[in-house]
């Protein structure tokens, strides 16, 4: 696979990382509601499976400018803990993109006035939801980590500093 590297010469990762931040939530939310929400499904199912198609792209992408990332500037503990968690979500985002193309097809059936069963519809639904849980846990971790990686804890040691100067 082809490493972005740099976009207009800050290194993509910044970038593409907000994308999957972003839009790895945002669809496991989204998916989770069309699973337990009928009138949702009708409206959104073909939204959500293409932003599940959409972050299972821009996810490699986003580990793989990490990874370039890393050759430039090291791999501290931290930045080595985020590059583990990171590597492990295309495999939540893949989880969650087949679940949705189940809920997809689930929903093409009953569009077509053809019957589900109550068990596989069940059955679907659990997926959806386990996968959109891992998805969005696994997102915090890898963003927590990446966070901390790059920040430490120049943050807080700020955030104290301007509490301890107010008045």
């Amino acid at each position: 696979m082809a490493t972005v590297t740099t976009v207009n010469g800050l290194p993509a990762h910044i970038l593409l990382n907000h994308f999957v931040v972003v839009l790895g939530p945002l669809t496991a939310i989204l998916a989770i509601l069309c699973a337990l929400w009928p009138a949702a499904r009708r409206r959104l199912i073909w939204l959500v499976l293409v932003l599940s198609v959409i972050t299972l792209i821009l996810t490699p992408l986003t580990t793989s400018s990490g990874g370039w990332l890393v050759g430039k500037v090291g791999a501290p503990p931290p930045v080595r803990i985020h590059q583990e968690l990171g590597e492990t979500l295309i495999y939540m985002v893949a989880a969650l993109v087949a679940t949705v193309v189940l809920l997809t097809a689930v929903h093409i059936r009953q569009t077509r006035g053809l019957t589900v069963k109550v068990a596989l519809h069940a059955v679907v639904g659990v997926l959806v939801i386990a996968a959109a849980v891992a998805t969005l846990v696994q997102t915090y971790r890898v963003g927590d980590s990446g966070a901390r990686a790059a920040w430490g804890s120049t943050a807080s040691d700020s955030a104290g500093d301007s509490a301890r100067s107010s008045p």
